[in-house]
């Protein structure tokens, strides 16, 4: 008998989280774990997939992640990916909304997702010593980790932190065969942000994406073993101009005009 691909997927009741829970749950013997806020729709969505079930959980509460370690060990005894996508974004310059905004940030961005994988971390190496398949965690940061816009400072800073810890941890897990890849998505239309303005104009349609693009990314970040993978592709160039050209990154984003949403949002 094969053994189950477990999956824990956390904001996965909208969005990119529920895209790639049902792409994961096409794979041979997924299990897909839920996590997000919204129970009512966590249940709808498990009960569509079969083979899912639902956590409904803060996970900036304190006892969330031993919440979810127990449930895993329980139900499965084993995990083979974990994917960090819960997250948010509150717009607001620093002068104005000072640190509440950046701690808040900090707190389900960042803080959350850390404490996650501390708990999942022992099942996640004990998975990865007893099987061939890849055991992975991927994060899903955001292009804005790489290139800032005003009032978005603190989801900047949050993505940013959570991009620069992953390229640690992947450097410390992988002796441990424990595979740790990174997904940074620009625009893409949820119901969160359905990014209206972006979609629009011909001149800027182009730069939004779809969940189900996220989630084939994050398929091959994880599974497919790759370091990490921008949303759409060319948004690499971003993250690339602001090293080569600082100067005018800095002024291209503090020349105002629209402001659309992050791609990123627990429900």
């Amino acid at each position: 008998m094969a053994e189950p691909f477990v999956a824990l997927v956390t904001g996965a009741s909208s969005g990119i989280g529920e895209a790639t829970a049902r792409r994961l749950a096409r794979e041979p013997d997924a299990r897909i774990v839920l996590v997000a806020r919204r129970e009512d729709r966590l249940r709808q969505l498990a009960d569509e997939l079969g083979s899912a079930s639902a956590i409904a959980v803060d996970l900036t509460d304190e006892n969330a992640p031993g919440q979810i370690r127990q449930a895993i060990e329980s139900e499965h005894e084993r995990l083979d990916l974990l994917v960090n996508n819960a997250g948010n974004s509150w717009h607001g310059s620093f002068g104005e909304a000072g640190w509440a905004n950046m701690d808040l940030h900090m707190k389900l961005n960042f803080e959350a997702q850390l404490r996650l994988t501390e708990a999942m971390l022992p099942l996640l190496r004990k998975t990865a010593q007893a099987s061939d398949r890849r055991v992975s965690i991927v994060n899903v940061a955001s292009t804005a980790a790489r290139v800032s816009r005003p009032k978005a400072g603190a989801y900047s800073a949050s993505k940013a932190a959570l991009a620069m810890w992953s390229d640690a941890l992947y450097a410390e897990e992988q002796p441990r065969r424990v595979h740790v890849g990174l997904v940074l998505p620009g625009f893409v239309a949820t119901e969160g942000f359905p990014q209206t303005e972006l979609r629009s104009r011909a001149l800027t349609r182009w730069i939004v994406s779809r969940p189900e693009r996220v989630a084939e990314a994050i398929v091959d970040a994880g599974p497919g073993g790759k370091a990490e993978r921008y949303v759409p592709r060319p948004y690499w160039l971003a993250a690339a101009a602001r090293i080569l050209a600082p100067a005018l990154v800095r002024r291209s984003t503090a020349g105002g005009g629209f402001r659309p949403s992050p791609a990123t949002k627990d429900e």
